[in-house]
């Protein structure tokens, strides 16, 4: 399949490009409240061969005049519809807490509406879908959004002490709250993707046992690895955790 990309696809992308012509397309999925920056020191610790994706999503950053997607099945519609155009190559998927979720759900569209099995689902932080501990916190208002945050040990809060920035972030916080806590799949269907699961060893949303929770979701291969740190491990252990994840790419480009 050889296309070329569109400008609609585009928008839904930072890309990261590494040769000419990428053996493979790793695309990346920001947390809750997060965006495509928290990727841009992926690149350095990347092969050239890949090209990264980091997913934009609406209401943030550049795209922060347009609204927030507040349900799953839109949110992961979208992006599924936005990678049409790059599947001349294998696509790989990476996400960290939130995007863990919805990279899940695009694999799994991949699979059932285009024919075509991601060749990495990598997911990080959180249990899979259908064992994740249910929660309503964007019923009780910002204030119990932040507190949640604070709690995972996020290290972006200062923000939010600024009311000017409060006021443009936390629309799109809400939005993916919401989308987090409607999203309660109870037979999510498995994959044919080779799924490795991270965390970090003292991640109060993600112990040992959500990790394994993955290989209930996947027909191929399965693997998990604890990193130090909490829920926002990434960030401490980001050579290290791009490492692995790029260990696990250079076997399924071997079985490409």
């Amino acid at each position: 399949m050889s296309m070329a990309v569109h400008s609609s696809s585009e928008l839904w992308f930072r890309r990261q490009e590494g040769a000419a012509v990428p053996a493979l397309r790793l695309v990346c999925f920001p947390h809750a409240g997060g965006a495509a920056s928290m990727y841009r020191g992926w690149r350095r610790y990347l092969q050239p061969e890949v090209e990264l994706l980091a997913v934009r999503y609406p209401g943030r950053q550049d795209r922060l005049a347009e609204p927030a997607v507040e349900s799953m099945d839109e949110l992961a519609g979208r992006v599924t519809a936005a990678l049409r155009p790059y599947l001349d190559r294998p696509v790989a998927l990476f996400g960290h807490s939130m995007g863990s979720a919805v990279a899940y759900e695009v694999a799994a569209r991949l699979e059932s509406e285009y024919g075509v099995p991601a060749a990495l689902l990598a997911v990080s932080g959180r249990p899979a879908p259908h064992r994740a501990v249910p929660s309503a916190l964007h019923h009780g208002g910002d204030a119990s959004i932040i507190d949640s945050l604070r709690r995972l040990g996020s290290t972006q809060l200062q923000v939010f002490d600024d009311p000017d920035l409060r006021e443009l972030l936390m629309p799109a916080l809400r939005a993916d709250y919401r989308l987090l806590e409607t999203y309660r799949p109870s037979q999510p269907p498995p994959v044919r993707a080779p799924i490795v699961a991270c965390a970090g060893i003292s991640d109060p949303r993600c112990g040992l046992d959500g990790l394994r929770s993955w290989a209930e979701l996947g027909t191929g291969t399965f693997s998990h690895r604890l990193f130090p740190g909490g829920h926002f491990y990434t960030e401490d252990c980001e050579a290290d955790l791009v490492a692995h994840v790029s260990k696990h790419l250079t076997t399924a480009q071997r079985g490409a």
